[in-house]
C-alpha cells in the first residue's frame, strides 16, 4: 500500500498538532514545516511514542521570512519525488502594526504571503501527487475587506481588519489553485475551523485579550477543530468539490466578497510579484 506524503505548517501547537496525530496515527509520513526546530523535534518524538508512526521529518521554515520559505521548499524537493497533501495551517493575529523582515505587514506575510510562495514552489511536487491542498481559513473572512494599495501601510491598523483579510486571501488563494492547477489533478480546500481554545491569543493585549478571553468558554478543542482538515486530507472522492469551502467537514457557504474575482486576481498577481525573486 502506496505511504501518503503529507506536509503540514504550523504543527507544534493547536489545530496543527491535532491534524498530526490523526495523520500520524493513519500512517502518514510527515513532513512538519517549523520555525522553532526544537519544539519540532519534541513533537516528533512525541508522535512516535504514542502513534509508533518513524516516518516523521521536521523542516525550519519561518513563514514570515520568505528565504527560509524558499529554503525548506528546496530541502522538500531535494528529498521528495511527491507531495500527496499540503496542509497550509499556520497562522496569527498581532496586535500592533507590524512588518516582517521582509517588509509586509505580518499577518498578510504569515497568514498568506509565506503560504503562497510555499505552495507555488512546491507545485511541481504537488503535481505530481495528484496532491489536495488544504487551506486553513476562518468564518473571520466576513470581515474582509481589503485595499490593496494600502495593505503594507495601512492609514489605521486594525489586527481584526487584518486578520479577516488574510482568511479571506485564503480563499481567494483556494479558487486560483482550483482554476490554475484543477486540469493537472491538484485539488485545493479551504475550512473554517471554528472557533478554537488554542495559544492563539497569548500574545494579545487591551480589547482583543479581553475578547478572547470571553470567548474561551464558549470554544471547542484543538482536536475538534482539526476535524475539518483531517476529512479534507483523507476523505475519498473529492475532487467534484475542488475550489471549495468547509465547515464541520461540509461544504457551506462564504461571504459574498469572497466571490469578487477581481479582487482574486489581484492577489494572485500581486503574491508572485512580491514572492518572484526568491523562487529558485
Amino acid at each position: 500500500m502506496a505511504i501518503t506524503t503529507t506536509v503540514i505548517t504550523g504543527a507544534t501547537s493547536g489545530i496543527g498538532e491535532a491534524t498530526a496525530f490523526a495523520l500520524a496515527k493513519k500512517g502518514h509520513a510527515l513532513y512538519l514545516l517549523v520555525r522553532n526546530v526544537l519544539k519540532g523535534e519534541e513533537l516528533k518524538q512525541k508522535l512516535f511514542e504514542e502513534t509508533g508512526n518513524k516516518n516523521i521529518n521536521i523542516i525550519n521554515c519561518d513563514l514570515v521570512d520568505l528565504a527560509s520559505v524558499a529554503k525548506a521548499a528546496n530541502e522538500l524537493k531535494e528529498k521528495l519525488f511527491n507531495i500527496h497533501i499540503l496542509i497550509n495551517n499556520a497562522g496569527g493575529m498581532f496586535n500592533d502594526f507590524t512588518l516582517s523582515k521582509d517588509g509586509f505587514e505580518m499577518t498578510f506575510a504569515l497568514n498568506h504571503l509565506g503560504h503562497f510562495l510555499l505552495t507555488t514552489s512546491l507545485m511541481p511536487l504537488l503535481e505530481k501527487g495528484h496532491a489536495r491542498i488544504i487551506n486553513v481559513s476562518s468564518d473571520m473572512h466576513k470581515m474582509g475587506k481589503p485595499n490593496f494599495d494600502s495593505l503594507q501601510n495601512p492609514e489605521k491598523y486594525s489586527a481584526m481588519k487584518a486578520y479577516g483579510n488574510s482568511k479571506l486571501f485564503n480563499i481567494y488563494f483556494t479558487k486560483s489553485i482550483e482554476e490554475k492547477y484543477g486540469e493537472k489533478g491538484v485539488t485545493a480546500y479551504a475550512l473554517h475551523p471554528g472557533a478554537v481554545k488554542t495559544s492563539f491569543n497569548a500574545k494579545l493585549k487591551g480589547f482583543l485579550k479581553l475578547f478572547f478571553s470571553l470567548a474561551t468558554p464558549f470554544m471547542i478543542t484543538p482536536e475538534k477543530g482539526a476535524e475539518t482538515s483531517i476529512y479534507l486530507a483523507t476523505a475519498p472522492k473529492l475532487e467534484t468539490k475542488n475550489g471549495l469551502y468547509f465547515y464541520k467537514k461540509k461544504v457551506t457557504k462564504t461571504a459574498p466578497v469572497a466571490s469578487d474575482v477581481n479582487a482574486r486576481n489581484k492577489l494572485w498577481e500581486m503574491s508572485e510579484e512580491l514572492t518572484n525573486k526568491f523562487i529558485v
